[in-house]
Order: C-alpha cells, then sequence, then structure tokens
C-alpha cells in the first residue's frame, strides 16, 4: 500500500510535469507552431513533447479555460482565432480591473511598510533607465537587459493586484492576460522598436511613479484614473506595430489574430 509521503510525492510530481506540459503548450501556441482554427490532439502531442496523456489532457484544458484554444464538436481542441475587436477589448478590459487593484490598493493600504516591494520594482526600472541616480538622461533598455526588464514589469503589476487584496480582480485578470497582447508586458520588446519609442518609455515609467505615489497617499480614485491610463499604452504599441509587419510578427501571439488586410 502506498505510503501518505510517497503519495505526497507522486501528486507532486504530476502537478510538476502538467504545469511545465502548460508552459510549453502556451509557449507553442504563442510562438506560432499552431495555426488559428488548426485541430490539436493529444497523441500527437504525447510524442512532441514526451510526457504522458494526462499532463497533455490538462493542459489543454487549461488553455482552454484561458481562451487560448476551444473544444472541438468532433473531440479534442482547435487553436482559437483573435479578431482586432478581441485585442482591443482585452485591453480595455485589463485597465478597469488594474484600475479597480489600484484604486483598492489605496483605499485598503493598512501600513506603509506594505509598499517596500512595490518601491523596490519602480526603483529597480528607474535605475535600468534613467541615468545620474535615476532621475538623468533617459537610456532604453538594451537587448540584454530586457529580460529582466520584462520581469520587474510584471512584478510590478502583480504587486498592485497583491496590495488591492482582491483574489477576484487577481482570478479576472490572469483570465484577460492569456488574450495575445493584453498583458502588460506583451509589447515591451516590440515597443523598442517603433517610432518614438524612447518617449513611450518615459512616460511608461512617469506612470509607475505617479501610481506609486496615488496609492502611498492613499488617493484611490488617482491611482485608478492612472492605472487606467498607463494600461492604455499597450493599445498604442499594437496600432503602431500593426502598421509594420517585421515588427508585429515578433511579437508573441501575432499568428493568433485575424488582421483585416486593410490594417
Amino acid at each position: 500500500m502506498q505510503s501518505t509521503e510517497s503519495k505526497l510525492k507522486t501528486t507532486a510530481s504530476e502537478d510538476s510535469q502538467t504545469g511545465r506540459t502548460l508552459l510549453n503548450l502556451r509557449g507553442m501556441l504563442l510562438r506560432g507552431d499552431f495555426q488559428p482554427g488548426e485541430r490539436i490532439s493529444e497523441l500527437p502531442l504525447v510524442a512532441r513533447l514526451g510526457v504522458s496523456r494526462t499532463p497533455i489532457r490538462l493542459a489543454l484544458d487549461r488553455l482552454a479555460h484561458e481562451g487560448l484554444l476551444e473544444a472541438s464538436p468532433t473531440g479534442g481542441f482547435v487553436v482559437r482565432a483573435f479578431t482586432l475587436e478581441d485585442v482591443w477589448d482585452a485591453i480595455d478590459t485589463r485597465g478597469v480591473l488594474e484600475g479597480a487593484a489600484a484604486r483598492l490598493a489605496a483605499e485598503r493600504l493598512q501600513d506603509d511598510g506594505e509598499l517596500t516591494l512595490l518601491r523596490q520594482y519602480r526603483d529597480e526600472l528607474d535605475a535600468m533607465v534613467w541615468q545620474d541616480h535615476g532621475r538623468g538622461r533617459f537610456v532604453q533598455p538594451d537587448i540584454d537587459s530586457f529580460a529582466r526588464y520584462t520581469e520587474l514589469n510584471e512584478a510590478f503589476h502583480s504587486e498592485i493586484v497583491a496590495l488591492s487584496k482582491s483574489s477576484m480582480l487577481r482570478r479576472a485578470l490572469n483570465q484577460v492576460n492569456s488574450v495575445p497582447f493584453a498583458s502588460p508586458s506583451a509589447l515591451l520588446y516590440a515597443r523598442a522598436k517603433l517610432p518614438r519609442a524612447p518617449e513611450m518609455f518615459a512616460v511608461s515609467h512617469e506612470h509607475h511613479r505617479s501610481i506609486v505615489e496615488a496609492i502611498e497617499r492613499r488617493q484611490g480614485a488617482r491611482a485608478e484614473a492612472l492605472a487606467r491610463e498607463h494600461s492604455r499604452m499597450t493599445r498604442h504599441n499594437v496600432e503602431a506595430a500593426l502598421a509594420d509587419t517585421s515588427i508585429l510578427s515578433g511579437v508573441p501571439g501575432a499568428s493568433l489574430i485575424r488582421i483585416p488586410a486593410a490594417v
């Protein structure tokens, strides 16, 4: 009979395998390994990923829940196609939710020490893009530092949600951020190649500083307005990328979006 300790180890191993499978499949979808409308079945993925059917089945179910896949009437799943309207709606919805998170963070703040992590992320981002002790000449992140820059940006946004102390908001944002181009960091690398890139990065960092300041001062309405304005930059980035296919093709998830020929 299997011991409790052995069962726990088995469960942990299965969870880890499912998590890795989920990350691999999500990466394949966003990379363009599968095209919109393409049918995805478990068996071919078993050979391709080298894992059993169970983690693949669980990962596919999760991706369908996230909205990247749709159930096929004949069994299995098909890759979902997104319209530009889907993308705009997702970005606008993220703005509403992140605005609500910033407002709640300001209103529910009980101790100044709760802001330690948020300030740390802000300061680290500043150190990467401003010379002369954080407030001198603006310097756009280079390719070697972009991974860390993206990580910090995501951590900054996640920390605001954590400070809202709302598990409901967190779940809703996780769902919205699964839509290609909708998440806070979806267009960061592309933004670096867009016209007026330094100016856009500078504005983004002023938003970060102002949002932190509004939360520090318990200014809920101001924090909400700033966070919503900050999210709109993603739409500007997408619109600019749509005008340059060389930039757009390098953006994760671009292949899943049906773009009208007139755009």
